[in-house]
Formats: C-alpha cells, sequence, structure tokens
C-alpha cells in the first residue's frame, strides 16, 4: 500500500514554506501599521456556530462542510471560514465589554475546510488570511478596511489588482429587494439550474452568484439591489464611495455582486487580479459589513466588517505577476570542517557564532573541501570558515568573504571573542 495525503490537501514543503512565511509576515506587518491583534480560534466548532451565522441555504453549510458527530454526540465541523468563530469567540469571552478598545480589531491566519472538487487555487484543506472589526458602524471603517487589504497585496509587490464594490443594503433592503427579484425570476424558472431552482425561493440573492451559464443569462438583466436602497442604506453607500475618491483608491460598483454568506449587510468588496495568467482565479480577496451576526450568536448588537483571502490563490497571483520572493533563511557563515579531528571544532565555532547572534551552518557528512564550498555557495553564505587539521593544531580558522573573494586568518580565540567584530570587518570595513 503506498501512503498519500488526502485528496484536496497540500504538503507545503521546504522551498515553498518560505514563500508562504513572507506573505504571513507581511500580514502581520501591515496589520499592525492599522492596530489589528493576532486572534486564533480552535479548527473545529459546534455545528450550530456556522449554520446559524452562514446560513442553513448556503452551499458551505448545505453540501461543503467537513461535520461529525464525536465520541460525546456532539454535532461538530471543522472551520469552513474564519468569520463566524471569530464572532462567537467575541461574544463568548465578552469582548464587546467597556473594558475592551473599540473598536475591536483582529486578524486571524489559519486552515479552513470545505468538501468540494479540487481545483488550482482551490483545495479542500485550504489557508486564509483575515481580518474583523467589531463595534463601528463608521462608513469609514468599511473604506479603511478595504485600503488595508489593496496596501497589503502593494507590500507583496502586486500591481495589477481592481477593487469592486456594492452594498446588500439594511434588512429592508433586502427585503424588499428579495421579493423583487423572485418576481423577476420565477417566469424563468424552467430554465434556470437546478440549484437556483432550489436557491430561488430560499435565498434568492444566491442566484446572483451562480456560475452556471443557464442562469447568467438571466443574471445579467435583473434588477439592481441599489434600486431598492432605504435612504439609511443609501446615505450609508454613498459615503463608503465619497470616501475612497477622497482616498484616490480606484473602485468599480457591481449591482450583482452578491457574498456567499447569509450575515452580509451593506458594504460588500471584492479584490480582482487582472494578471493575463489568472484566468477564472481571479477574486482573490472579499469581505464585506455584517452588522446582526453578534446578535445571531447571542451577543449585543454590534456592527462589524471584514475580509479573507486565500494563501494558495495569492501566491498563484504573486506567481502570475512575477513577483521575486526575497530570501528568508538568509545563511552568515558556513564552516567548512576538513578532517575527523575538526568535527568538535566545527561544532564549537558554529554554535559561537549562533550565540553571537548570527545564523550558521557546517558539513555533517564529512565531505571533500570541494562538496562543502558548494554548499555554502549554494546557499548563499556570507562568510565561509575553513578549518582544516593544520589551523586546529594552531588554533587559527581562515574566514572568506564571499562577496569580495577575500580571505584572512584569525585565531580561534579571538572568533570565540568576537565574531561579531570580525563578521563586521569581513563583510563591511575591509573591503569598501
Amino acid at each position: 500500500m503506498s501512503y498519500q495525503r488526502p485528496k484536496g490537501t497540500n504538503d507545503i514543503l521546504p522551498g515553498e514554506s518560505e514563500k508562504w512565511q513572507f506573505v504571513e509576515e507581511t500580514a502581520r506587518l501591515v496589520f499592525r501599521d492599522y492596530q489589528f491583534n493576532e486572534i486564533r480560534t480552535p479548527i473545529f466548532e459546534h455545528f450550530e456556530v456556522i449554520a446559524r451565522s452562514v446560513g442553513d441555504t448556503t452551499d458551505i453549510v448545505s453540501k461543503e462542510m467537513y461535520d461529525f458527530y464525536d465520541k460525546g454526540e456532539r454535532h461538530v465541523t471543522l472551520r469552513p471560514e474564519g468569520t463566524a468563530p471569530i464572532a462567537r469567540s467575541y461574544v463568548e469571552n465578552k469582548l464587546f465589554g467597556p473594558e475592551h478598545t473599540k473598536p475591536y480589531k483582529v486578524f486571524y491566519m489559519g486552515p479552513m475546510f470545505r468538501y468540494e472538487r479540487p481545483q488550482k487555487g482551490r483545495l479542500r484543506q485550504f489557508h486564509q488570511i483575515g481580518v474583523e472589526v467589531f463595534g463601528s458602524a463608521n462608513p469609514a471603517t468599511d473604506v479603511e478596511t478595504m485600503a488595508m487589504a489593496m496596501d497589503f497585496y502593494r507590500q507583496l509587490g502586486l500591481g495589477q489588482l481592481r477593487l469592486v464594490i456594492n452594498s446588500l443594503g439594511d434588512k429592508e433592503t433586502r427585503q424588499n429587494y428579495r421579493q423583487a427579484l423572485i418576481d423577476y425570476l420565477a417566469p424563468h424558472e424552467a430554465e434556470l439550474s437546478e440549484d437556483s431552482k432550489r436557491r430561488l425561493h430560499e435565498n434568492p440573492l444566491r442566484v446572483l452568484d451562480s456560475k452556471d451559464k443557464r442562469d447568467q443569462k438571466f443574471v445579467a438583466d435583473a434588477p439592481s439591489i441599489l434600486d431598492y436602497l432605504t435612504p439609511d442604506a443609501k446615505a450609508h453607500f454613498e459615503t463608503v464611495t465619497s470616501m475612497l475618491d477622497a482616498l484616490e483608491i480606484p473602485y468599480e460598483i457591481d449591482s450583482n455582486m452578491v457574498r456567499g454568506l447569509d450575515y452580509y449587510t451593506h458594504t460588500i468588496f471584492e479584490i480582482m487580479s487582472e494578471a493575463p495568467k489568472m484566468g477564472a482565479q481571479a477574486t482573490i480577496c472579499a469581505g464585506g459589513r455584517y452588522n446582526h451576526l453578534v446578535e445571531e450568536l447571542g451577543g449585543p448588537a454590534t456592527p462589524g466588517f471584514g475580509f479573507a483571502l486565500g494563501i494558495e490563490r495569492l501566491l498563484i497571483t504573486m506567481e502570475a505577476e512575477e513577483v521575486v520572493i526575497p530570501a528568508l533563511n538568509e545563511l552568515d557563515a558556513y564552516v567548512v570542517g576538513l578532517g575527523q579531528e575538526t568535527n568538535l571544532e566545527a561544532l564549537k565555532v558554529v554554535q559561537a557564532i549562533r550565540n553571537f547572534g548570527f545564523s550558521a551552518d557546517r558539513d555533517f557528512m564529512d565531505r571533500k573541501a570541494k562538496a562543502q564550498f558548494k554548499s555554502a555557495d549554494k546557499q548563499g553564505a556570507r562568510l565561509v570558515l575553513t578549518l582544516g587539521e593544520t589551523e586546529l593544531a594552531e588554533q587559527v580558522i581562515n574566514i572568506k568573504s564571499m562577496a569580495s573573494r577575500e580571505e584572512k586568518q584569525f585565531p580561534l580565540a579571538d572568533l570565540y571573542a568576537r565574531f561579531d567584530e570580525i563578521y563586521d570587518e569581513m563583510t563591511t570595513k575591509m573591503f569598501e
């Protein structure tokens, strides 16, 4: 029997994992500039948390969740998205209390799980980075959060981006528009896809999100939700657009855009990649406002706004735009030990270098000098330190700068006492 990873999952190996580290660390740096703090929730949740938040009629709940009964007969599910667990945590930990900062701003990173047909950029175990803001109904929160998402992509080196926005309005807007959409689609019900026939009376807004060609010809001429906005909802959306204009952030309005989760209200948005190689993978970030989710989970009336993005799809986008990811595992020094007698001293040298706060590596395979130097070059070592039996007997070590190709000999005692000064001398001062 051959043992393989489960379908729809990936092993992230060294060489690839560094790209993930770069993305994650960039996110942490950008989000901290906006005063977001990290939150970590369990990978599995009670089924009801997701069903109550996301909506019973969504594909996530009806088709895609990895849900099961545990040994205590509790109905649990691997989390399919990040917002509902964080809203649950917000309520359970009473993060709305007077002692907490308002608005309450958090970000998260981690794996999510959905049972769907695996394809490029869409796996059964996928990874998301997301943010949530609780406690602010101010349209400026919508705009600031969208601006942060755009900043994050720019920091990664992406430039071919398009921000698309829409409004789903408030509850009254949704009720009025829901009926208008049913009235428009009902005469065409027989021609709709099977999924859209089911959604038509359960959640007709989801028909607008259909990718089935049978549905899209009707969706194209569907009434616009923007025509049904209440005065308050219209004022909120107009403030959002005026603020985006003031910040000179380009955007488009797509009145047929909806989100796949039931909790959204008012502003929703997607960020699309316009890189030519992206094809159907164009949406790389999505989110919006959800003003009733906290109440649905038993908390006080609390407005919210957030977004999520898939790391797998983001890496595809970076590849499409040919973004060069800087090396994260830079090597300051490589110790070449020649002969069995140098094994102990080479170990002491490499550990001493690390104790000074530098990165260091050495050979453990007793290879010839040429092979060790080749490894040092492949790993991009700034300095190569060579210790043979003669050097060991004389208690010296040869240090070579790989940039200048200059070489100098130092007493081992000096290396143990002041490697930081030697490093500075060999990499900067000596060859300026």
